[in-house]
């Protein structure tokens, strides 16, 4: 399957506690950060329900 990178760029300090939750699952710990996820369906859930802290990289 294809694989798609995904970095955080906003701040997880004000998010809930379930958005920070699922930024660790994605493997997120910090700004910037970036890694590489295979393209799933429950990768795809997981992105939307914190889209507006992270970003799909090319």
């Amino acid at each position: 399957m294809a694989t798609i990178k995904i970095k955080q760029i906003k701040s997880r300090n004000r998010a809930p506690e379930r958005q920070k939750r699922t930024l660790d699952a994605l493997g997120l710990r910090k700004l910037n950060h970036v890694v590489e996820r295979e393209d799933t369906p429950s990768v795809l859930g997981m992105i939307d329900k914190v889209k507006h802290l992270v970003a799909i990289v090319k």
